[in-house]
Order: structure tokens, then sequence, then C-alpha cells
């Protein structure tokens, strides 16, 4: 394990969104949906997740994420991923990490 500096964490930009809108994604390497999730003050952003296993398009609608926004966009396929969405690797597919209550979309973790 590497350790960091609590400053080198405090860059990293994790806030609350809610999904909005999902799309297949045929075009990925890897089966993914394609989200677009609502952060409140900061807006609609796009993600790429790799959450098909676990997740029903219609399951996803209106859930509550944690999701990094700072990271510089990335490519995949045709589709522009702005934020990653946070989950946990389990034996049957990610496990997406939310709030356990409801909270005000694009607050920042703390």
């Amino acid at each position: 394990m590497e350790y960091i500096d609590f400053q080198d964490f405090k860059k990293v930009d994790i806030r609350t969104g809610k999904i909005i809108d999902v799309e297949e994604f045929p075009n990925a390497k890897k089966p993914a949906y394609k989200l677009k999730i609502d952060f409140g003050e900061i807006g609609i952003k796009r993600s790429s997740a790799q959450i098909t296993k676990l997740y029903k398009k219609e399951d996803l609608i209106g859930k509550e994420i944690i999701a990094v926004v700072n990271f510089k966009p990335k490519q995949i396929a045709d589709f522009l991923s702005e934020v990653l969405v946070l989950g946990v690797e389990s034996e049957n597919g990610v496990v997406l990490l939310s709030p356990d209550k409801e909270v005000t979309l694009g607050k920042n973790i703390s």
C-alpha cells in the first residue's frame, strides 16, 4: 500500500449525484451503460459505467451515487465520460457507492 498526504486526497473532488438517464453502450469493449448524472450546482455530467451485471437500466433512474468529478474526461469508444462513478468490485459485479440517506445533489464528500 502506498500512503498519500491528506493534501493529495483533498485534490480529488468527490460529490453526490443522481442518475437521471441510462442508455445501453454497445460500442464499449466491456459491457457498460451510458449514464447522465445530475450534480446539482455543477450541472449534468456523463459517465460510462461497467455496472450491467448487478443493475438494470430501469433500477438506476433516480439512484443517488458518489463520483469523482474532477478527473480529465476520458474518451471511451464514441462517448466522452466526464466523471468516474465509484463502486466496489464484488464477485458478482460492481456495487455502486451511494449515500444511505437523501442528500443535496452536488455536495462534496467529507
